[in-house]
């Protein structure tokens, strides 16, 4: 694996509340495989905090303010679950459209647990196959999704994941898909979306 992913820059898209080893795992891997990894956050403040099974975890520091990142300074997009992370990214209209916008351009995704709620928001399931969490599968399946209860499912550039069991699965296939070259079904795919519901 090692420079597979050389010259690569990877987002890791959190807020406060994400379930830590879905970042630090993921990360890991990425940074084992020569990929430049930034965390992009819209929480106030340099750092954003992890969140371990039922309790808070650590900091990290946050490399890039939501604010001030674009989609097109990346190759390649994480999301990692929590409860709490996804459901306050998916009401951030900036971080809504930061995810959809690696989607219109072909870039490929990892999302892992209840990440997939932010690429519900999005627009960018309908017709998809993935899995996540079980508590989301009525969610994504009324977005328009094809949900399996499988370790990991691959889907033109999108690699979603269950839970933090599945990461060594996750993980592989996360590395496999972000070494290709952009994903044009995955644009295609984008196109077919519903339009975002301001809130």
């Amino acid at each position: 694996m090692a420079n597979k992913l050389q010259g690569k820059r990877v987002a890791i898209l959190v807020e406060n509340g994400f379930e830590q080893v879905e970042l630090t795992d993921p990360r890991q891997a990425l940074d084992d495989a020569g990929a430049t990894t930034q965390i992009v956050s819209p929480v106030k403040g340099k750092k954003v905090k992890g969140f371990q099974h039922d309790q808070w975890g650590d900091e990290f520091v946050v490399d890039v303010a939501l604010d001030r990142a674009s989609a097109d300074d990346f190759d390649a997009l994480v999301l990692p679950g929590g409860v709490m992370n996804p459901d306050k990214l998916r009401m951030n209209p900036k971080a809504v459209q930061f995810v959809k916008a690696f989607f219109d351009a072909g870039k490929p995704v990892a999302a892992i647990c209840h990440g997939p709620w932010t690429l519900i928001e999005a627009g960018v399931v309908r017709g998809r196959k993935l899995t996540s969490w079980p508590s989301l599968q009525t969610d994504l399946k009324n977005a328009g999704a094809q949900w399996s209860d499988q370790q990991v499912v691959t889907d033109n550039g999108l690699v979603t994941s269950r839970k933090p069991d599945d990461l060594p699965a996750f993980n592989r296939k996360m590395i496999e898909e972000f070494a290709e070259d952009p994903h044009h079904d995955q644009r295609q795919t984008s196109g077919l979306r519903d339009p975002v519901m301001n809130h």
